[in-house]
C-alpha cells in the first residue's frame, strides 16, 4: 500500500473535519489523518479513486497531492 495525501480545498472548519472523518470511518478506514490546517487527508490505500469518490460524495472533492 502507498501512503497518499489528498488535497481537500473546500475543507474550511471543524465540522468539515468531522464529516470527512465520519465518512471514512463508516466505510472501514481507521488509520488516517485529516488536517484542517493543511486541508489534507493522509492515509494508506491502493485504491485512491475510492477515497476520492468517498470525499466527493461527502461534499469535498479532492485531488492527490503531487498529481
Amino acid at each position: 500500500m502507498s501512503k497518499l495525501v489528498f488535497d481537500v480545498p473546500d475543507m474550511s472548519c471543524e465540522h468539515c473535519v468531522r464529516k470527512i472523518t465520519s465518512a471514512l470511518e463508516v466505510v472501514g478506514f481507521r488509520d488516517f489523518h485529516v488536517s484542517l490546517e493543511s486541508k489534507t487527508v493522509s492515509l494508506e490505500t491502493e485504491v485512491p479513486e475510492r477515497i476520492m469518490a468517498i470525499l466527493e460524495k461527502t461534499g469535498y472533492p479532492a485531488s492527490i497531492r503531487g498529481k
